[in-house]
């Protein structure tokens, strides 16, 4: 009997923010990869594990959590005044597919790191000491993204004194600058809807005032009260509850039909990346994950988002995005469960503690505009070398 035989693919293991992913340059990868299809999408599968009936990715790279399945794929960039191509693909857990729908915000602060390093930066756009502004095109969304890696004697510093909630060890401060982040693609306007706040019908749950926005990733905000929580829970208080989470993805379903990013309800298991779905509330004290207090005097407003089914550990950068353009527009859930007024930052609470984000909007012509959004992440290569799978392709 023939045994698939196991390949060797030269892969760099990577901490961005509070997620971790697996990262190639484009043209290490098998001939058959380098380009979209069937044979990419079950290499990276093989590589991170899945599908996994187990849920475990025991075989595999991936760490059983939306934060932890997922790969990056880098190469020089073929748009002017750029850097960097970045495509990033969200391997499914338990199911036979890689969703290449949004990006990964998280993992965009480690884009920068990873290029340098790995030679696909001209290196007389890098500075022997100082701060390397890295220009990336990201590809699944078509959006520019600018993050300043700090260099010291000619390698990216990664260790610093940055504190990140949802990463246990300090680390080198990476800032990113998301550039017009309002999605152009399938999502269509900052507000697909027309409407800073709509009547969501969710047949069979209920019908819910949300806010839909494409701005980083596609979102929909919903108010924690309308759901029966306060806006404080942890991943224990969702991710344990079967119902809840069915009542999650049936509403997100229908969000996204609304925002007009599938034609049909079905479509929604295999778009699994997007849109995201979060609920906001006015600040309160709690206890983040980590034990940590967190006063209701430290944050602007509360925030809980879901990733891949499953309430996230912290916040996914995206979401940040979509969260920081969101409180900047006055009239959406955010802006009012945050007080109500203008901002062009706020400090929110998640389940591992706040993060700051900022945004700038504007009403233009009768339409907002939000030129960028910022953030500040870290990033850390965790081990370098190959990934064996076994693949034939």
């Amino acid at each position: 009997m023939a045994f698939v035989p196991q390949i060797k693919v030269p892969a760099t293991y990577m901490r961005g923010g509070t997620s971790k992913g697996v990262f190639f340059s484009l043209t290490d990868l098998p001939a058959t990869c380098q380009v979209p299809g069937p044979a990419r999408d079950a290499l990276l599968m093989r590589v991170i594990g899945s599908p996994d009936p187990y849920g475990k990715q025991i075989d595999g790279m991936g760490g059983a959590t939306s934060s932890t399945s997922k790969t990056v794929i880098l190469a020089k960039s073929s748009k002017p005044d750029h850097d960097v191509d970045y495509l990033f693909g969200q391997v499914s857990i338990d199911k036979a597919f890689v969703d290449w729908s949004g990006n990964c915000g998280n993992l965009s602060a480690a884009v920068g790191p990873f290029a340098i390093a790995n030679g696909l930066i001209d290196p007389a756009r890098v500075p022997e000491n100082g701060v390397a502004v890295v220009r990336i095109w990201q590809a699944n969304i078509g959006k520019t993204i600018i993050a300043h890696v700090p260099m010291t004697n000619g390698a990216v510093q990664e260790t610093g004194d940055f504190e990140l909630d949802g990463v246990t060890f300090p680390a080198a401060e990476v800032v990113v600058e998301f550039m017009d982040p309002a999605e152009e693609g399938d999502g269509g306007a900052l507000f697909p809807t027309g409407n800073l706040i709509d009547d969501l019908e969710v047949p069979g749950v209920g019908t819910f005032k949300a806010t839909m926005i494409n701005s980083g990733i596609p979102t929909i905000f919903l108010n924690a009260d309308a759901l029966g929580y306060t806006g404080t829970e942890l991943q224990d208080d969702i991710n344990n509850d079967a119902l809840a989470l069915k009542k999650f993805e049936t509403i997100r379903a229908y969000g996204a039909l609304k925002m007009g990013l599938i034609k049909t309800l079905e479509e929604a298991a295999s778009r699994q990346h997007t849109p995201k779905v979060a609920f906001v509330a006015p600040p309160k004290a709690y206890k983040a994950s980590s034990g940590k207090d967190i006063k209701a005097t430290d944050i602007d407003v509360l925030v809980r988002a879901l990733s891949m089914g499953k309430l996230h550990h912290a916040m996914m950068g995206t979401a940040s995005v979509a969260i920081a353009t969101a409180a900047a527009i006055t009239g959406t859930l955010v802006n009012l469960a945050a007080g109500g007024t203008e901002r062009e930052a706020v400090v929110f609470g998640h389940p591992s503690g706040t993060l700051r984000v900022g945004s700038k909007a504007t009403l233009e012509n009768g339409e907002w505009v939000v030129s960028k959004a910022i953030m500040s992440r870290s990033a850390r290569i965790l081990m370098s070398g190959f990934v064996h799978v076994p693949f034939e392709g």
